[in-house]
């Protein structure tokens, strides 16, 4: 059984979208990042690095322990991997898949959620001007990369649907918030509305839409606490044994 620490987030909704498609049975456990359960001394022994998601498969291929997976688009190499589905391993094949995976993780997933920070934080802490016109701008710049690609192929890899759409067509949902207008990138909106009427995809992007909360309903006192949990971490200590 696949165990899925999850948050209904774009990270998140890449790997259900997976394994949706896969039809790959699994179990949501919920990671409420707003709360702060990823800093939990049980989500530390599968993550480090405090994120999620995290996958937890307790029939890995070959038998043995359980094994823990994290980052999202090393979860998605091993699910496919895994289901022989989605990531053709020909060294041309699957070197255009796994350049795209990791442009989002390095560049589309990062730009995207400091854009939405920061144009989210307004003048809270004092002229952000800088910093929403830098990273809508670098946003901006994305969506040209992904429309120029869509122009020349039908799918981010080629001419088949890949983990490498998966991981992407989430970030790109959410675009007027990002402070872009779609209609100025045709051919991200052709694909876009191509994945979207899949149903393996509309299941992915649902799960988790119970787990939704709004911070502002919150008392004021948990507001303070999470505030101060989520924002300008430092390097947690060594546990010295």
């Amino acid at each position: 059984m696949i165990d899925l620490h999850f948050w209904p987030t774009p990270n998140g909704k890449k790997v259900t979208i997976l394994l949706e498609e896969a039809g790959i049975p699994y179990n949501v456990v919920p990671c409420n990042i707003g709360r702060g359960d990823q800093f939990t001394d049980d989500f530390l022994r599968i993550n480090p690095n405090h994120r999620m998601p995290v996958l937890v498969d307790t029939a890995p291929p070959g038998g043995g322990e359980p094994i823990a997976i994290f980052e999202s688009g090393a979860i998605m190499m091993y699910l496919a991997e895994k289901c022989g589905r989605f990531f053709p391993q020909d060294i041309r094949g699957k070197y255009q898949v796994t350049q795209w995976l990791i442009w989002q993780m390095a560049n589309q997933g990062p730009k995207s959620g400091e854009c939405g920070h920061f144009r989210r934080l307004g003048d809270k802490q004092g002229d952000q001007s800088y910093a929403v016109r830098r990273f809508t701008d670098e946003v901006n710049r994305m969506y040209g990369v992904l429309n120029n690609r869509l122009y020349e192929s039908k799918y981010l890899a080629g001419d088949e649907y890949t983990i490498a759409d998966m991981i992407c067509y989430p970030w790109t949902v959410n675009w007027a918030a990002q402070g872009q207008d779609i209609t100025e990138f045709k051919y991200v909106k052709r694909w876009q509305d191509e994945l979207a009427a899949r149903p393996a995809v509309q299941r992915g992007m649902a799960v988790g839409a119970d787990l939704s909360e709004d911070p502002a309903k919150l008392p004021p006192e948990e507001q303070e606490r999470r505030a101060k949990i989520l924002y300008n971490q430092r390097a947690r200590p060594v546990r010295e044994k």
